[in-house]
């Protein structure tokens, strides 16, 4: 059974880490602030769920570390943190890759044969965004 109040003080450190608020962590796990808040504030227990989301976002958490505090936080000690980023900037398309390609005519209608691309909107999950015109 998991010590809730160990497995609190490691979340902190988790988040000091990282440099990450309650809130921000809520998010990069992607739960609830108020789930965060009760698991800090020793009112619920965390879930299977909740742990493996950690484990997911956080390459550097082992968990038995996060459920028994034993072994190595980071999984890495002393070198720097492995980024919780997703993609690569490379991944990222140009606008010249959004216009460069030519519709594929053998899949397309008659009707939709004639329409070009207007404008693209690529949304972020960090709330911005990117458009681009042809």
């Amino acid at each position: 059974m998991v010590n809730t109040e160990e497995f609190t003080k490691r979340l902190h450190r988790i988040m000091d880490y990282y440099d990450l608020s309650a809130a921000s962590f809520a998010d990069k796990i992607d739960v609830g602030r108020s789930s965060i808040s009760h698991l800090l504030s020793g009112r619920n227990k965390p879930s299977l769920d909740f742990v493996m989301k950690i484990i997911d976002a956080f390459p550097d958490v082992e968990l038995y570390w996060l459920l028994n505090g034993k072994g190595t936080f980071p999984k890495n000690p002393g070198k720097e943190p492995i980024p919780i980023s997703s993609p690569a900037p490379s991944s990222k398309p140009t606008p010249k890759d959004l216009f460069s390609e030519e519709p594929k005519k053998a899949t397309l209608s008659a009707a939709t044969s004639e329409k070009n691309i207007k404008r693209i909107v690529i949304f972020y999950s960090d709330g911005t965004f990117e458009a681009f015109e042809n």
